[in-house]
């Protein structure tokens, strides 16, 4: 047993290294300066060749003001939200900061600090890493802060430090952005709703800030910043710190803040690029946005500018040719996205956001939700039809030449045989954006002239979950999937440009697939920042599956639909899309090195509502054959000048022919001896071919992409043997893609 001499002994040592150590810190450690963090720096982007991009941040956007500048209601708006006690406390909360270690302790966060002052002293930190060292060295300033300045010198360094969003650090900068006014200007309400901006600005601007969390919309946005700012009012006057009149004036009308604006080099596609970007450094290190906004970053990308030059020439010069908001009302509010995408890399090297900030468009369409893809999505239906097959085929893959009903206003199956419901349990109908009866027809022509009634159905026998998992697996991101209804297999689902760019570049790299990625390195003051390295590639469907979609989808370009891109004259693959009451418009496309897709939509800028296109450009409606395709070839020929054709892999035939229930069985083509020679060779050509038929003719690198059984793809060959009556209908409109309650794609 220990003396009691000795026991006394190392209590005393241990007491006195831990009063020494704390007094050596708290010499050691100083206090913070508000000029000192108030400069901030701009973060710099590299174009993929590493010449400059643009140089932006908060390096301009600040200035230190002091306390008689800043409105009382700005001072008394801070203390009722966030530290009542501020006038009397310490300026060091123990108990935060015993929460804060014994969290530590157990290796979670250390949580920020509680009190205004303790705020301050983090605010000057350009690092807001949870640490150990930086959880004391907080501690330590605090209270030498507490000690040591006078609460208004406190007040005045927080307000002139805080981030409120936007790139506004400091109540003056804050002012100019949100409001356009100086800071000593700012109402009471005005003032309690910056204050509500301090408790985040992502999730309290109503702008909203979607490209940082989709949770964060303006919508919900809006809403959490009323309920803040309306708290905060009702603090300060409970707290006695503004009338009875100035809070009645107050609370009567929220503050709604100006829009954003354009910031100096945030021009043209520049600030498409920057947002996208931004969000990629954002999501893929322990960077936080208010750190990020500091600025000192070098951010090393992917876009080229050639490129991007010639995406936006592309958009350009067909708007120039084809929209003109002067001439038809109609032409207003249309908008374009598109994004480039290397296959086997993932590298987004292009893109078209939109006008451009010094326009006022903000929204990167790019980079969007919320425009419905068509039939851009009927290739993913191919794909789990070729990988998985149907509920007849017990996991066998069926061949594009399987034969499905490509008629008009057509029942749509369950599994079991049963007729799909509307809600109000009438039957529900597909149908196609024309009448024309074409009949028993195969897969590979129902993609080249984009008919819906095929793809709805073989949706349902192939289960859309597996066409979900394909287009998932293919890149795809969960949060843009449709309900899967039968509509869900012609397009319902709204992923971004650049991840329809990304999902087709699967197709062109034989089934390998790597995420899209805009950043190849970031750099703070020099020195790399981690967590940045090149997506991994993976198989995402079996090579055969990949290669079969391209050679369907080649046709797509020399026979059907996509028929005006063969201008291009290289190896190109792709799919057009139209959207129900003709509200988007898509084509996306490919060569071996370069995935390219291209929207157009009309979008009300009151709501974000998507508008009809029926009319746009001085024509009855607008397809993804048209405009759309115009752009991306447009493009594609700028971006591939002087690049070799490689064209596409072979495609191996997938032998398993799965018909359609329904479907007739092939009459077996004649067996001629050599001693017979017929009289007359049986014509191919119907006596009679409605003018509006579409030409039956592809062109096959092998003979099985034409032929089955002996019979050509193409042309009339058969009527439904289930024709719907006008009174079976619930709720059909010709031009739509069903019966009523799904929506969906018209070609």
């Amino acid at each position: 047993m220990p003396s009691w001499k000795l026991v006394s002994g190392l209590c005393l040592f241990f007491f006195g290294s831990l009063v020494a150590a704390v007094g050596v810190g708290y010499a050691m450690v100083g206090i913070p300066s508000e000029n000192d963090a108030a400069k901030s720096q701009n973060n710099v982007y590299y174009w993929s060749n590493g010449d400059q991009m643009v140089a932006t941040g908060t390096g301009a956007n600040r200035q230190n003001i002091t306390i008689a500048q800043i409105p009382q209601a700005m001072q008394w708006s801070v203390i009722s939200a966030e530290n009542k006690s501020f006038y009397t406390d310490s300026g060091v909360d123990p108990m935060g900061i015993a929460r804060a270690l014994a969290n530590m302790a157990r290796g979670g966060q250390t949580q920020g600090g509680s009190t205004i002052t303790q705020q301050f002293v983090k605010n000057t930190y350009l690092s807001q890493e949870q640490t150990v060292t930086r959880k004391f060295k907080e501690m330590f300033i605090s209270i030498k802060v507490g000690t040591q300045l006078s609460k208004q010198q406190v007040l005045q360094g927080y307000l002139n430090t805080s981030y409120y969003g936007r790139g506004a650090y400091g109540i003056q900068a804050a002012a100019q952005t949100y409001y356009g006014v100086d800071a000593v200007k700012l109402t009471p309400s005005q003032c309690a709703f910056l204050a509500a901006l301090l408790k985040g600005p992502t999730y309290y601007d109503p702008i909203g800030a979607t490209n940082i969390d989709p949770a964060a919309d303006a919508k919900s946005n809006t809403a959490r910043s009323k309920a803040r700012w309306s708290w905060i009012l009702e603090q300060m006057h409970n707290d006695k710190r503004i009338t009875d009149v100035e809070y009645q004036t107050a609370i009567k009308k929220y503050p709604m803040p100006q829009g954003l604006k354009a910031t100096k080099g945030m021009t043209g596609q520049i600030s498409y690029l920057v947002d996208t970007a931004k969000k990629y450094v954002l999501s893929h290190s322990n960077i936080s946005q208010a750190e990020f906004d500091q600025g000192g970053y070098q951010i090393y990308t992917t876009f080229q500018k050639d490129k991007v030059n010639e995406l936006s020439a592309a958009v350009k010069k067909i708007q120039k040719e084809r929209i003109d908001p002067k001439k038809r009302d109609l032409d207003k509010y249309v908008q374009f996205g598109a994004a480039s995408v290397v296959p086997k890399d993932g590298a987004i090297v292009a893109l078209y956001g939109g006008d451009g900030y010094e326009n006022g468009h903000f929204t990167n369409n790019a980079n969007t939700s919320g425009v419905p893809v068509g039939s851009t999505w009927k290739p993913f239906v191919l794909a789990a039809a070729m990988e998985y097959g149907t509920y007849k085929t017990d996991g066998v893959g069926i061949s594009p030449l399987s034969k499905y009903n490509g008629d008009d206003h057509l029942k749509v199956r369950n599994q079991d045989g049963t007729s799909v419901l509307n809600k109000d349990n009438s039957i529900f109908y597909q149908n196609n954006e024309s009448n024309y009866p074409w009949g028993y027809i195969t897969l590979r022509k129902a993609m080249e002239q984009s008919i819906n009634t095929p793809f709805v159905q073989l949706g349902m026998d192939v289960g859309n979950s597996k066409v979900r998992d394909v287009a998932k697996a293919s890149g795809i991101l969960d949060d843009s999937f449709a309900t899967l209804n039968p509509s869900f297999a012609i397009g319902t689902s709204t992923p971004s440009a650049i991840r329809m760019a990304d999902a087709y570049a699967t197709f062109a790299a034989s089934g390998k697939q790597a995420d899209p990625y805009s950043v190849t390195a970031v750099k703070h003051d020099g020195q790399p920042v981690s967590g940045f390295t090149k997506p991994t590639v993976k198989q995402a469907m079996p090579e055969n599956v990949a290669n079969n979609v391209t050679d369907t989808l080649e046709n797509v370009i020399q026979n059907g639909t996509a028929k005006a891109a063969k201008v291009l004259g290289r190896a190109a693959a792709g799919k057009t899309g139209t959207t129900d009451s003709n509200k988007s418009a898509w084509f996306v496309g490919y060569t071996q090195q370069l995935s390219t897709s291209v929207a157009m939509f009309r979008e009300n800028p009151k709501d974000a509502e998507l508008l009809s296109m029926n009319g746009t450009a001085g024509v009855a409606s607008i397809h993804g054959g048209d405009i759309p395709t115009a752009v991306w070839t447009a493009y594609m020929e700028g971006a591939l000048k002087g690049k070799s054709d490689p064209g596409f892999p072979d495609a191996t035939k997938i032998d398993k022919v799965s018909n359609e229930d329904g479907a007739p069985t092939p009459t077996p083509t004649p067996v001629v001896t050599p001693t017979e020679t017929p009289s007359e060779t049986p014509s191919e050509t119907p006596s009679e071919t409605p003018s509006s038929t579409p030409s039956a003719t592809e062109s096959c690198k092998f003979s099985w992409q034409c032929s089955d059984g002996g019979s050509t793809d193409g042309g009339v060959t058969s009527t439904p043997t289930d024709t719907a009556t006008a009174t079976e209908s619930s709720g059909t409109s010709r031009g739509s893609s069903n019966g009523g309650i799904f929506g969906g794609s018209t070609g």
